[in-house]
């Protein structure tokens, strides 16, 4: 079944949704953080949910929107609410389902975020698996995502909407920040053991070469997939991917 509700926190209202054949009876929990202008109803989150709540009982997967995306209510983008936001979410899970076992899977921008929690506050989950995380955020921002007209109005002050099938709002004050808050720069070696990152060759948005180097410099196991792009969209290669997570969890 899936169960939409709000998580209310330090004036944050935030919208989740729980994937779980038995709400009442959860014993693992796979968290998703959706990449950038996506929303918790996410096909990708919905496919990795139908494949753990089949084979594995007493699992669920909690999705939620991160600021500004979806039927979220902010208006303007912030890292720091993206970083409320998951703490929000975690308590949650944790309060609910004290004794659950928590997993972490992100992608593209919402990777970018889990990897940005972690080295800001230690790994709250079990393991996290990463696909197509963006770790070199600001250069996606600049050189995929953003037009030069788009850049030019940030850099006058101006916000600007951007974004693939939906647009979020970028600013300057938001853009300088994910400047400052460069992954490559922050070491995850402790968190190497617990980290695991699949990537695309043909990966058109986050460099692959980029992220192959991150995960070198910080000992993390790395899953290249042959001729995959931004969003797997091949569902040979999607099903490849969760195959790989599940076992990275430890699941079926």
């Amino acid at each position: 079944m899936e169960k939409y509700f709000n998580v209310n926190d330090a004036g944050f209202s935030i919208r989740c949704k729980l994937y779980a054949k038995d709400p009442n009876d959860v014993r693992t929990i796979v968290v998703c953080g959706h990449g950038f202008a996506s929303d918790k109803d996410n096909k990708s989150a919905a496919r990795i949910a139908k494949h753990v709540l089949e084979k594995n009982h007493g699992a669920a997967v909690l999705t939620f929107n991160w600021p500004c995306h979806g039927d979220d209510v902010r208006k303007t983008l912030r890292l720091a609410d993206c970083d409320a936001y998951l703490s929000a979410v975690l308590s949650w899970a944790k309060t609910r389902y004290p004794s659950a076992a928590l997993f972490g899977y992100a992608t593209s921008f919402g990777g970018y975020l889990f990897l940005k929690y972690l080295s800001e506050h230690g790994d709250p989950f079990g393991k996290v698996a990463l696909r197509c995380p963006a770790v070199v955020l600001y250069d996606v921002f600049v050189n995929a995502i953003m037009t030069e007209a788009d850049l030019e109005r940030v850099k006058k002050g101006k916000p600007v909407p951007v974004g693939f099938d939906r647009k979020v709002g970028i600013d300057k004050p938001f853009l300088d920040s994910v400047r400052e808050a460069d992954l490559r720069q922050r070491d995850f070696i402790p968190y190497a053991d617990e980290l695991f990152i699949l990537h695309g060759t043909k990966d058109e948005i986050v460099p692959f070469d980029a992220v192959k180097a991150f995960a070198e410099d910080n000992v993390i196991e790395f899953e290249p997939v042959e001729n995959a792009d931004h969003r797997f969209q091949s569902s040979e290669k999607m099903d490849f991917a969760i195959a790989k997570i599940c076992a990275f969890f430890g699941l079926k």
